[in-house]
């Protein structure tokens, strides 16, 4: 039996890799913010799957994040990493409270590479491993008013990707998973639906099976639905200038969108 480590596991598409790799006989760690929705959660796929559920709480804007879920785990072997946690903000840049973003880069990336750092040694040993990092549609394209939240999810894209070439043929297999627009908890904390451009709503199930089918074929990125895997790789990328412009009148109907301060699963 393997152990699956899930951050951003208390809603969305982090609850719904906790469903499905409950369901697929995985014992879990479940790590957020809000431990008593995680516990609730736990303790019903202990008693429908009779697995081990252990809950972390744990902010991982905070800089020792990584060291604290390692800590916490007392040793416990991880065989599956699912850095889903993170959040996004838009808006005209000089809007965007800049704590908020801070907060954002250390959820979004400072976490996602610590915890990666911590635990796939251990995999690497053992000769065996996965990591799913959960980027965004929105990391193939630059993106004016998302300007902190895309940059970041193209730095999930290509660290993934670095990693997936670097350990071919050493047992770990490494995906970054780029959904578009998912019905999730996202676009009420980023404040309007209009944040949600290109591609139709994909399910947090439907992306889950997606992610999992894709690292069983150790493919790199998956970009899940044909709409949104067109827009991914059909836009133009040069002239970069122009492209840039051009993009600012896609999204220029969120300049103005006042942000909230909670952070919750990931989502484009």
């Amino acid at each position: 039996m393997t152990t699956a480590l899930i951050t951003g596991a208390s809603s969305g598409i982090g609850a719904a890799f906790a469903d499905r790799l409950a369901a697929d006989g995985h014992d879990l760690v479940l790590v957020a913010r809000s431990v008593g929705v995680m516990e609730a959660h736990a303790e019903r796929l202990r008693r429908e799957h009779g697995i081990a559920v252990d809950v972390i709480g744990q902010d991982l804007a905070e800089p020792d994040a990584p060291e604290r879920i390692v800590a916490a785990l007392g040793g416990k072997p991880v065989d599956l990493l699912i850095n889903n946690a993170g959040f996004g903000t838009c808006g005209r840049f000089e809007d965007v409270d800049a704590e908020r973003d801070r907060r954002q880069i250390m959820v979004n990336i400072a976490a996602l590479v610590g915890l990666t750092h911590a635990l796939v040694p251990g995999m690497l040993a053992r000769g065996r491993g996965g990591v799913i990092n959960v980027a965004s549609v929105a990391a193939f394209q630059t993106s004016p008013h998302f300007s902190v939240y895309s940059s970041a999810k193209t730095f999930v894209l290509n660290f993934s990707l670095a990693l997936w070439a670097e350990y071919q043929g050493r047992g770990v297999n490494v995906l970054a998973l780029c959904p578009g627009p998912v019905k999730t908890a996202f676009f009420d904390v980023i404040g309007t639906e209009e944040a949600a451009i290109g591609g139709k709503y994909e399910t947090p199930e439907r992306v889950v099976d997606s992610a999992l089918k894709a690292l069983a074929r150790n493919r790199g990125y998956v970009v899940p639905g044909r709409g949104t895997f067109a827009l991914a790789h059909l836009m133009p990328r040069r002239p970069r200038k122009l492209v840039a412009l051009i993009a600012k009148r896609v999204t220029r109907g969120v300049a103005g969108t006042a942000q909230r301060s909670e952070t919750v699963p990931a989502r484009s």
